[in-house]
């Protein structure tokens, strides 16, 4: 690419707000305006560095959800970059220029997951616990949370593909419904839907699996 660009991770959750998404039908960001510009001038650096400026957060999160690993996210964004950089000139003017971007990445995590045989993606619910526990109270408190945290990924196991997929990129990754659409290849409603779908199958599963106090 002809300039480094670098995407910095921002794991605070999309907001629904204009800045967070890409109106549909169509309809495009002030961002996406002057990307078209660049790329009608022939000027494809400029319009890779307002990818990364307008939607360089967005994918940071999406491979931040899928991946786990914030190097690892990091390296499959400017990775994303490189290659949309090298297909600008078969990008639709008239889509989505977020959404494209989403895709491109969504695929190179799949494939990045796959490589590794990593093919089951797990919510992280518990911060890594590796500092010594101070006190008895505190030995009881990281045994419950990661207990907590194998259930959790047990009823993971139950839900869908397609909906853990979506279910990851919204609250593991921070994803407005919006973005985890068109990461997707989908339209909000379904994108809630699946995501409505998930958070139901875990609940069942995990209500199923509350010990009795009898």
């Amino acid at each position: 690419m002809g300039a480094s660009t670098v995407v910095k991770l921002d794991r605070a959750p999309s907001p629904e707000g204009e800045e967070a998404s890409v109106a549909s039908g169509g309809r495009r960001t002030p961002g996406d305006e002057a990307i078209a510009e660049a790329l009608g001038r022939g000027d494809r650096r400029s319009a890779i560095l307002l990818c990364s400026r307008h939607h360089g957060a967005a994918i940071g999160r999406l491979c931040m959800a899928m991946l786990g690993s914030q190097q690892d996210a990091e390296d499959m964004a400017q990775e994303t970059l490189i290659d949309a950089y090298g297909g600008l000139d078969g990008f639709r003017a008239e889509g989505s220029m977020r959404g494209w971007l989403l895709a491109i990445a969504r695929r190179k995590c799949a494939r990045l997951i796959e490589k590794r045989g990593r093919r089951k993606q797990k919510l992280r619910l518990v911060h890594d616990a590796e500092r010594a526990p101070s006190s008895d109270e505190a030995v009881d408190r990281q045994l419950l949370l990661r207990q907590r945290a194998d259930r959790a990924r047990a009823a993971l196991e139950t839900v869908r593909p397609s909906e853990r997929e979506a279910l990851l990129l919204r609250y593991g990754g921070g994803l407005s419904f919006k973005e985890v659409a068109e990461a997707c290849g989908i339209d909000e409603a379904a994108a809630r839907k699946r995501v409505s779908r998930a958070i139901a199958r875990l609940r069942s599963h995990l209500n199923d699996e509350e010990p009795s106090h009898d």
